[in-house]
């Protein structure tokens, strides 16, 4: 997949907190993503907000189009609670859809959570877009959550992460589930 628009990727400022909104808004039919994105960051779950922004030699023509979030969910097991990360929301701006801005923001949020030490990543999303960033549904099985079935997948960020764990993920508040 290649990027034809040519794109900033970097962590969301707090300047960037209205345009982030706006992306989330008309991305979306209904504002719930932006409302959880805003409710989770409120509430101190978030470990990675990256913004896709178009790059520009002029500052002030910067505009962001696209936005990642990555944040605190738990699996419950036996021996206790083991840290995961929840992907939501992917999104970008409608006239931007389709030229791997999405791409690049998935891409790039994995590759910091694991430089970052973070080891599994959970995501409820399309079984047809997910799988080529490595998640799988067939991972994701022993995990019982408010989901299931091929949308309900799972990344090991580091191989083996989820080996024999079986427990039951629990979402923030802000979720809703």
């Amino acid at each position: 997949m290649t990027d034809p628009i040519p794109i900033e990727i970097r962590e969301e400022t707090p300047a960037d907190l209205g345009a982030i909104r706006h992306v989330n808004l008309h991305a979306f039919e209904l504002p719930g993503e932006a409302d959880l994105v805003d409710a989770l960051r409120s509430g101190g779950y978030v470990r990675l907000s990256l913004v896709a922004q178009l790059a520009s030699a002029k500052p002030s023509e910067a505009r962001i189009v696209g936005h990642i979030l990555l944040s605190d969910l738990a699996i419950e097991t036996e021996t206790g609670d083991l840290p995961a990360l929840a992907l939501a929301p992917v999104a970008v701006l409608p006239e931007y859809q389709r030229k791997g801005i999405g791409h690049r923001l998935v891409e790039e949020a994995l590759s910091l959570a694991r430089e970052q030490g973070h080891h599994i990543v959970i995501v409820l999303g399309h079984p047809e877009y997910y799988p080529r960033f490595g998640f799988s549904a067939e991972l994701a099985k022993p995990l019982k959550s408010p989901f299931s079935g091929p949308p309900w997948m799972t990344l090991e960020l580091t191989p083996g992460a989820l080996e024999g764990v079986q427990g039951e993920v629990k979402y923030p508040a802000p979720f809703g589930v």
